[in-house]
């Protein structure tokens, strides 16, 4: 999302499954929405729009007059805990600054102004506003805040918070959200009470701006003045939030539980009808996977999402499962597919050498992978859009070839990029781990680029040896990362893992120049904007919880230019595929693998609708408690 959170670094986690639209529970938007209303103002002659919500392409699935959203249960019983769990450790519940491990769960603490549905990729509504107003510019956004928006403590809510969260973020927010946003937003104002207004520079792309000005948090200018608290700085205390939960208890590295404020002002919303079911959401803390599941067999937590294939095919074979107590089963999962894969870090010298990435990419044996390790559940990750209309197929069409063109006339890109087919990862011999022939075609690859194979088999140039280290936190990669790195070591390149704590891990990340390879999830939005330069754009190369593998490339930020600017869902469509095309061929990245099905496994206490969304599995939102069977189970011990 366009927001500055820092970095999760955990390889995938929960919230990025459950992620919706472009900037995950954020959307922007931009054209005229439905029921929206317009009028001319006599002073300027301009026409303005006023509206419920906002939408870039087509109609908002929703009505100003909805009452609740068509897949979450109206009726939902309020009760009960939802008890999942976390890997690593935390120390702060910052999640604004890269200083410290953030606390799991904290985004449920805040609101922005405008929010997503789970069921409408483009769209996104008033939230804390009942309705924005806009003109057909673009030039500025006023969004009209609802005057029943209150604090955990129950102050208000007013527009002197959204100017002070936009004024605090930046000067103390992350660079590279600063980077990307500071061309967008020229000014924002106090109107009055309950009115603010958002002024965007002459230059920003149109399709984002209210977008980034909806997505503003909720943020109490009053307790930042008066605790002192800084959003750059590690804090054992959540900052004041209007959201369902508060927190509740922690016990550091332990334990974190957020209760549901019995005060909360959005109880009767109709986005919120249906949602926010738990009285209490408690998060788990195991800094090793197999402990994890085992507490979760005794009962010690109740959800789980599976991310291990070797758990999902043999793990599952225990009394709580034979005795009924505990449900396992595979629910859609309609988000893009997810981009996750080993990435280099392309600001060391030996990775800015395609031929090196290239020989480097050959040694991973997907298919070996997946039928020996992975039981045969996943795919091959071929692209950041995978399974969408917006990634790259086969040759470039003709609206490809008109965006490329220029870029290699201009030297940019080389001119196979109008001619080849989208790059696919190499296929592999499932029969053994290392491919032969993918070995003779990497071996080639590093004599031609000078790495030259001595008397032990290692290779060097001028003197140096070709090291590769690739950096993990979790256990669960060893028996993956193993096999690869013995197929590269067979290459000549001596590789290595090193597996660090959590706390070491996320220091190291925050470090630039401190990893080889690590496993980095580059899933995107259904509606690519702005948000990409923090994935892709030379400006937050250096520095980058998003970019980092470091890239820096001019034909990229052209693309992603044209695509930030893009007004029509053809030209959106057609600059995405030219940007998937490219990034492809640029080779920092080793694709890894995804699912297309939600892996969860739950005591069987919890009820979810009967027609679940595409883009969210909601469990800890529009899932619900069965108090009786709740009841039942723990007659029997089940937890």
């Amino acid at each position: 999302m366009i927001h500055s959170q820092r970095r999760n670094a955990t390889a995938v986690t929960q919230t990025q499954k459950a992620g919706v639209s472009k900037w995950g529970w954020m959307v922007a938007g931009s054209v005229l929405a439905i029921a929206a209303a317009t009028h001319v103002r006599a002073d300027s002659h301009e026409t303005i729009i006023t509206s419920h919500g906002y939408t870039n392409f087509g109609e908002l699935k929703y009505p100003a007059d909805m009452t609740h959203l068509d897949y979450v249960n109206p009726d939902a019983p309020k009760g009960g805990e939802m008890s999942v769990w976390s890997r690593g450790t935390f120390d702060t519940f910052n999640n604004f600054t890269r200083e410290g491990a953030a606390a799991a769960g904290t985004t449920i603490l805040y609101e922005s102004i405008m929010s997503a549905t789970a069921d409408d990729p483009y769209g996104s509504y008033c939230y804390l506003c009942t309705t924005l107003e806009y003109p057909e510019s673009l030039d500025w956004v006023i969004f009209n805040l609802r005057d029943d928006v209150t604090f955990s403590d129950g102050t208000p809510f007013t527009a002197e918070d959204v100017v002070f969260f936009h004024e605090l973020i930046m000067e103390q927010g992350l660079p590279e959200y600063v980077t990307v946003v500071e061309g967008y937003i020229e000014s924002v104002e106090v109107l009055d009470t309950h009115r603010v207004r958002f002024n965007f520079t002459p230059e920003a792309p149109r399709r984002d701006v209210i977008g980034i000005a909806g997505s503003n948090r909720a943020f109490s200018k009053a307790w930042f003045e008066e605790t002192g608290a800084r959003l750059d700085e590690s804090t054992d205390v959540p900052f004041l939030g209007t959201a369902a939960y508060v927190l509740g208890s922690f016990d550091t590295n332990r334990q974190i539980i957020y209760e549901r404020n019995p005060e909360w002002w959005g109880a009767d919303h109709p986005l919120n009808i249906g949602q926010a079911n738990f009285d209490s959401i408690r998060y788990e803390y195991f800094t090793d996977t197999a402990a994890a599941f085992e507490a979760f067999k005794a009962g010690e937590y109740t959800f789980r999402m599976e991310s291990s294939s070797l758990q999902w095919a043999t793990g599952y074979e225990f009394p709580a499962i034979d005795d009924g107590w505990v449900i396992k089963e595979e629910l859609p999962d309609g988000t893009i597919g997810s981009a996750q894969a080993f990435i280099f870090n392309l600001r060391d010298p030996k990775f800015q050498d395609p031929a090196v990435r290239e020989a480097i990419r050959l040694m991973f044996n997907f298919e070996w992978s997946n039928e020996t390790l992975f039981y045969g559940l996943y795919e091959r990750v071929e692209s950041f859009w995978q399974n969408t209309d917006l990634q790259a197929q086969g040759t470039p069409s003709d609206a490809e070839l008109a965006l490329l063109q220029p870029l290699v006339d201009e030297g940019l890109l080389d001119a196979s990029i109008l001619t080849d087919e989208a790059v696919i990862p190499p296929t592999s011999n499932a029969s053994r781990p290392t491919d032969r022939g993918n070995l003779r075609t990497g071996s080639a690859l590093l004599d031609e680029a000078g790495w030259m194979a001595g008397d032990d088999g290692m290779r060097r140039k001028d003197g140096e040896a070709l090291t590769v280290e690739f950096l993990s936190a979790s256990p669960g990669f060893d028996r993956i990362i193993n096999p690869y790195i013995e197929s590269l070591r067979r290459l000549g390149v001596d590789a290595s893992l090193n597996r660090v704590d959590f706390a070491q891990y996320v220091e190291r990340l925050n470090a630039p120049s401190e990893f080889d390879i690590v496993t980095h999830n580059m899933t995107q939005g259904f509606e690519p904007g702005s948000g990409l330069r923090q994935w892709f754009g030379s400006e937050t190369a250096a520095d980058s919880s998003r970019n980092l593998m470091g890239l820096r490339d001019p034909a990229v930020d052209r693309l992603l230019t044209n695509v930030i600017n893009a007004t029509s869902i053809e030209d959106m469509t057609a600059g995405t595929q030219a940007i998937d095309r490219v990034l492809r061929a640029k080779g920092f990245w080793v694709p890894q693998w995804n699912n297309n099905k939600h892996l969860v496994s739950y005591y069987d206490i919890y009820e979810y609708p009967e027609n679940l969304p595409p883009y969210s599995l909601g469990n800890l939102s529009f899932w619900w408690y069965n108090a009786e069977r709740a009841d039942e189970l723990k007659a029997q011990g089940a937890f």
